[in-house]
């Protein structure tokens, strides 16, 4: 399966902060999404990505880290994949880079993210249709 299936599936809105938003702002945007990292968009193109493990840091450093900006503690060194890569690629490249979340691009454009719970459920959706077909096949 490819990526672009699961982005078709999950849709592509993709929640955002901005550089200048501090910790706070991204906190608060965290939880009431309910979700565990936020892109951070400057001009309509992604800088970088912050998660729950980049505040975690921040409030561990700092004595007010919910006062500090996104810019500061935002991370960079984004890791992407693309919509035709396949999920066991994905598999990998998150397990071995120990992250959550993948931002997808396509052209140079941010047209999605996927976290490894939408990696796990296409996993476990393509294994179960398997498994049913193969059921379906032993008993005639």
């Amino acid at each position: 399966m490819k990526l672009r299936e699961i982005l078709h599936h999950k849709g592509s809105d993709v929640l955002s902060a901005s550089p200048s938003d501090t910790l706070g702002d991204a906190v608060l945007s965290l939880v009431k999404n309910n979700c565990g990292a936020l892109m951070v968009m400057e001009d309509d193109r992604a800088v970088g990505i912050i998660t729950e493990r980049d505040v975690l840091r921040a409030c561990a450093e700092l004595p007010q880290p919910l006062a500090a900006s996104v810019r500061d503690h935002m991370t960079t060194e984004l890791i992407t994949a693309t919509p035709d890569d396949h999920v066991e690629h994905v598999m990998g490249l998150m397990t071995n880079h120990r992250i959550r979340h993948l931002p997808i691009m396509e052209a140079g454009k941010l047209v999605g993210i996927i976290s490894i719970g939408d990696v796990v459920k296409s996993q476990h959706d393509e294994l179960s249709n398997e498994n049913r077909y193969l059921k379906q096949y032993i008993q005639g």
